[in-house]
């Protein structure tokens, strides 16, 4: 099953800082409704969301493009769940963290994501306040990675020019 053409490309959220550019953000779920409800929080902002509803969909999107967040169903199609799609998103250049999202979370589920190498769990249904604030965090944190790994002379350092969310802005 395929995310309807129209939930492919949604504009996310607004980052306020001179060098941020279109932040993509991967949502894999084999649930339409999570791709309706994602492009809804998220339809006032600047980022750009992706949905792919399977594993192989995903792992295409992500070899081909810069992604900065991932966003997982915790069961996938055809009998995957968010943790291969975890290993697909470990050999990249720049992993970016993924979220896992699920009706039916509980502290097992969050405690196996963290031990696991995923960055944080949603519950559904989505609180549009918790998905901007955790997206933002994780986007932030492997901006800062990437950022990080770069030789010093390829590093800019601007005083004061931190990335700060506004949720819904744009």
């Amino acid at each position: 099953m395929h995310a309807p053409e129209s939930h492919r490309a949604a504009p996310l959220a607004t980052v306020s800082d001179a060098t941020a550019c279109n932040v993509l953000v991967l949502a894999v779920s084999p649930l339409p409704d999570d791709h309706i409800s994602l492009r809804a929080i998220f339809r006032h902002s600047k980022w750009q969301l992706h949905s792919a509803a399977t594993l192989e969909e995903a792992r295409a999107f992500l070899y081909a493009n810069p992604v900065g967040v991932v966003l997982s169903e915790c069961t996938l199609a055809e009998g995957k769940t968010w943790k291969d799609l975890l290993r697909a998103v470990e050999v990249l250049r720049h992993p970016p963290p993924l979220i896992v999202t699920s009706r039916l979370a509980d502290e097992c589920l969050w405690a196996e994501v963290l031990n696991l190498g995923g960055y944080d769990l949603l519950i559904k249904p989505f609180d549009p306040t918790e998905v901007f604030r955790v997206v933002s965090l994780a986007w932030l944190s492997w901006k800062s990675r990437i950022e990080k790994s770069r030789p010093a002379r390829e590093r800019t350092h601007k005083a004061g020019n931190a990335a700060v969310w506004k949720a819904g802005a744009g």
